[in-house]
């Protein structure tokens, strides 16, 4: 596929939207709306116990609250080092501290739409200091949960956010190597 035009539609603190103009193998030509964000980096906080610590805020899209790994993008749409900034949204979601940061992986948010990736961590070693919420996440709350606890909330549907999810899967996978 080879693109053939672009231009932005929209613009704001955190995301652009693009239409770009396209020209498929066999020569017919079509339109993508793109919708662009910075790298997220999403973190898997687990004590030495094994639970895992989540956040739950109110989404507006989907006009609800949502328990979700805590995660986040720099300011302003700029790039940032996903490592640097797995330990930034640590600290500033939950107020925890690791000593040990492993990547997990790397997910592609929603490619049929966004271009956003994301890198998943998992934290350990954790030390607890207060949150550095953004005005914006003021309403936040965090907990911890057992892992059969977060799989209970995945069985009756109250934990849905696919980064999560994926980022649990990530997670198995890791532990499943040992």
């Amino acid at each position: 596929m080879e693109q053939t035009s672009t231009r932005q539609v929209y613009a704001n603190a955190w995301m652009t939207v693009r239409e770009d103009g396209i020209r498929r193998a066999d020569g017919t030509e079509g339109v993508y709306g793109v919708v662009d964000k910075p790298t997220y980096a999403l973190v898997v906080p687990r004590d030495d116990d094994g639970r895992l610590h989540l956040v739950e805020q109110y989404r507006y899209p989907v006009g609800g609250r949502r328990w979700e790994f805590p995660a986040g993008t720099a300011p302003d749409r700029a790039e940032a080092d996903p490592a640097e900034l797995a330990v930034r949204e640590l600290v500033e979601e939950t107020g925890l501290a690791a000593a040990h940061m492993t990547l997990l992986g790397t997910l592609d948010c929603a490619p049929g739409m966004s271009s956003q990736r994301g890198h998943v961590y998992l934290a350990t070693g954790l030390t607890a200091g207060p949150p550095r919420r953004e005005h914006s996440e003021q309403d936040m709350r965090a907990a911890w949960f057992t892992p059969a606890g977060f799989e209970a909330m995945v069985r009756r549907g109250e934990l849905t956010d696919a980064q999560s999810l994926a980022a649990w899967a990530l997670l198995a996978l890791h532990d499943a190597r040992g």
